[in-house]
């Protein structure tokens, strides 16, 4: 049995029906595993079984009022995969679908993503099956805040540090950590995605979308080519997908797409400017922001479908995990499609991903094309370190930089035979910051 294959065997069986997590553990494995069985300090201490496997995990029960009086329970979780190289980092996300499979799999790429921003932070994901849609705003407070209550025994600037996630934006950000504030009698850099009046960063908001679209410039420039001119389809129509889409139209691409779970809205002539502006400024709730906006400017309206099945250069699936498979690969590389680059976390099933690269297609993975979020995360922190606040531009500037300096380790590490494999690049990249950090703090 190979090494791999029996990495494979025994994660399975220490992590039975936890498809999300599983399938995250293998795209990596097979990326790092020739990495792994060259290194004599790796095997001796064992590193990839013991990166594969969290450090601690929390698990609470949160219960709340709601408007009724009526009691409410709701399930909370915290997953500190890795402090190997600093405190916990990663974002809280509040939606049904929330199980700890999908908290163990998101934990374990942050790991991956963290190392490779450069930055000293470790890898952690955490939230709540509760569902803030058509709950009022008192509500999603006393919630949060009793979210809160427990999860701050288990957080601290140089422990782990939340940010927000699907959700989970300025608002919920803003009711948790005055809610740890009150309790711990202390204002330090516990969470971020703060606002800007109490310790928040300029960038923040739009990071993650704007990087996506810095990484795609990197990527073209590497290949001689630009931005301006390209067709982008954009999947989702939340902070990433906005902030996307609004760089790129920037930047002189022509954003042909935004999609919900209910479908998607097809605007060939491209999104102006303006368009996805009103949309981020005036953005109704997460239900109708696409109805609202194709009621203003027109458009084409497909129903229960994703963008995948519209002619465009650039993908940028920006919604949720495994929304793009094998299926919608095939359509998007018949309609001429070049790159794929993710915004969300693993929106990519693996079979997809294979086709991609079986026709090399340029694919990115999420946890450097979407790394952006989490390397302005990094920066508030030393921000509220020092007690200072640095400008929208050198914060810009900055996440450009970042971006660049991810692109080029993909580059090193990825590159066989004149070939630029990202997502084995990537992988790699990661992998030997944890491992090393792994192999000198010992057993």
């Amino acid at each position: 049995m190979s090494a791999y294959d029996k990495l494979e065997d025994w994660i399975s069986k220490q992590n039975p029906g936890q498809d999300e997590y599983l399938q995250a553990i293998r795209e990596i494995a097979r990326d790092v595993i020739d990495v792994y069985e060259a290194n004599e300090s790796y095997k001796k201490y064992d590193v990839l079984r013991r990166l594969c496997m969290p450090e601690r995990i929390i698990h609470f029960t949160v219960t709340w009022l709601n408007d009724n009086q009526e009691v409410e329970i709701n399930q909370g979780w915290r997953v500190q995969h890795s402090g190997l190289i600093g405190p916990y980092k990663g974002g809280l996300r509040f939606h049904p679908t929330v199980n700890e499979s999908i908290l163990k799999f998101l934990a374990f790429e942050q790991c991956f993503k963290n190392a490779l921003t450069g930055m000293p932070i470790g890898g952690a994901k955490g939230g709540a099956d509760f569902d803030p849609r058509g709950r009022s705003e008192a509500e999603v407070m006393r919630f949060c805040q009793a979210f809160m209550i427990e999860l701050q025994h288990h957080i601290g600037p140089n422990t782990d540090v939340p940010a927000g996630d699907i959700n989970v934006g300025a608002r919920e950000i803003g009711f948790l950590y005055g809610e740890y504030r009150g309790i711990h009698n202390l204002f330090s850099g516990t969470l971020t995605g703060k606002g800007l009046s109490f310790g928040g960063s300029h960038v923040r908001t739009e990071a993650t979308g704007f990087g996506l679209i810095y990484m795609l410039r990197a990527v073209l420039a590497h290949q001689g080519k630009k931005i301006n001119g390209l067709v982008l389809g954009v999947s989702g129509a939340g902070n990433v997908a906005m902030h996307a889409a609004l760089k790129g139209i920037q930047l002189g691409a022509k954003v042909i797409s935004l999609s919900n779970s209910r479908g998607c809205l097809e605007y060939p002539e491209g999104f102006r400017e303006q368009d996805i502006e009103w949309a981020i400024d005036n953005k109704p709730d997460h239900k109708n922001v696409l109805t609202a906006l194709q009621d203003k400017i027109g458009g084409t309206w497909h129903d229960n479908k994703t963008p995948w099945h519209l002619k465009m250069d650039v993908a940028l699936p920006c919604a949720t995990q495994n929304e793009l498979d094998e299926t919608d690969a095939k359509a998007l590389m018949q309609n001429g499609v070049n790159y794929v680059l993710e915004g969300a976390n693993m929106p990519c099933t693996d079979e997809a991903r294979q086709r991609f690269e079986d026709n090399q297609i340029v694919y990115v993975p999420g946890k450097a094309a979407n790394a952006g979020g989490v390397a302005i995360s990094g920066l508030e922190m030393s921000q509220n370190a020092g007690f200072q606040r640095d400008s929208f531009d050198q914060i810009d500037e900055s996440l450009q930089q970042i971006m660049q300096t991810i692109h080029d380790q993909m580059i090193e590490d990825g590159t066989k035979d004149g070939k630029v494999n990202y997502a084995r690049g990537a992988n790699i990249a990661g992998f030997r910051r944890l491992a090393d950090a792994m192999v000198a703090q010992g057993i």
